[in-house]
């Protein structure tokens, strides 16, 4: 990542950010701003509502700086917050339902696709589409990494709940690509 000649390393970064540097805040803010605004609509479709919670985030991050240890990544410890900033808005905005699904197993066998030359932005685009609930879990499992005890810890349900809603949304999805893939075959067939 690059920063201005003032703050090369992300240490000196940090440091100024901790002494209220307004440019070493403006140099971090500009590195992940554009990372930071996607992980939130990935979470919330409206863009409004996702700048807000990045925007909150980067106050917490700066509120919150003297607390990183310095212990794993920087750029980690941030995504943290600004994840848990968009689950707390779900959760306040009411709009954090989950599921449950008591067909798990028979989900996870359904027809087998295949991925076509599809691009990120419309595999983003599937994920966009899925309830809030099963969106959310996908995302804090398959794209953020989080396990379902992690999950279940954030989101406040249990770890059944976390891995039936994800079986859900990745049932759901492999259903749009078989269905993505057989509208592409019979355009070009």
């Amino acid at each position: 990542m690059l920063f201005r000649k003032t703050f090369t390393e992300e240490a000196d970064i940090i440091k100024g950010c901790l002494r209220g540097d307004r440019k070493a805040q403006r140099v971090l803010y500009d590195a992940y701003s554009g990372k930071f605004l996607a992980i939130a609509i990935r979470y919330v479709k409206d863009r409004d509502l996702a700048e807000d919670i990045m925007i909150e985030g980067f106050m917490k991050i700066f509120d919150k700086l003297a607390q990183f240890e310095g212990k794993g990544s920087f750029e980690g410890w941030m995504k943290r917050i600004i994840v848990t900033n968009a689950l707390l808005t779900l959760r306040n905005q009411r709009n954090l339902l989950m599921e449950v699904n008591q067909e798990s197993e028979s989900v996870a066998n359904l027809t087998p696709y295949e991925f076509t030359d599809m691009e990120t932005a419309d595999l983003l685009a599937m994920i966009g589409e899925l309830s809030v609930g099963y969106r959310t879990v996908f995302n804090l499992y398959a794209i953020e990494g989080y396990s379902h005890p992690e999950i279940a810890d954030l989101l406040g349900i249990s770890e059944n709940t976390s891995k039936s809603q994800l079986s859900r949304a990745r049932a759901i999805l492999k259903q749009k690509l078989t269905d993505q893939n057989l509208k592409e075959r019979s355009i070009s067939g």
